[in-house]
């Protein structure tokens, strides 16, 4: 696990992909939910995985994508986000994930977001992809849109 920050694990929030991509959003409907996507990036309380930065840069870059970004600047940001404490992909994580998987019937990728928050001591996840107000065994997922 790289950790890169020194934030109190009661108060670092988890983003998954989506809040990244608000983030960087010049769409106009999404004009609301980009701002409040930086404030929670400026706010600094907040962790991810490397399959989240992954995701980032393979949706920011997507040829589909209107705003879309060039490699360099995808991978700048990606950089820039390592500022956060950052969580690898690691055999006990996925195997966590495995379970989580088993246990709660959500797809592997959402269950490895569980565990990567779960491994950096998130006790909230923001996500759009997992049920809002849903308890996976102490971590919380609340949906980015309420509070985007």
């Amino acid at each position: 696990m790289t950790d890169s920050g020194a934030t109190s694990s009661t108060t670092v929030r988890f983003v998954d992909t989506n809040v990244l991509l608000y983030a960087i959003s010049r769409d106009e409907g999404e004009r609301d939910k980009a701002r409040r996507a930086n404030d929670i990036l400026e706010e600094g309380d907040v962790g991810l995985s490397v399959q989240v930065l992954q995701e980032f840069y393979v949706q920011a870059t997507r040829s589909s994508r209107r705003d879309r970004l060039t490699h360099e600047q995808a991978v700048s940001l990606v950089e820039s986000f390592l500022r956060f404490p950052t969580a690898d992909l690691t055999p006990p994580i996925m195997r966590a994930a495995f379970e989580t998987r088993d246990r709660f019937g959500i797809s592997y990728w959402d269950a490895a977001i569980i565990e990567a928050a779960r491994a950096l001591g998130c006790g909230v996840v923001l996500s759009e992809d997992l049920s809002d107000g849903q308890d996976y065994a102490g971590v919380r997922v609340e949906n980015p849109s309420r509070v985007l």
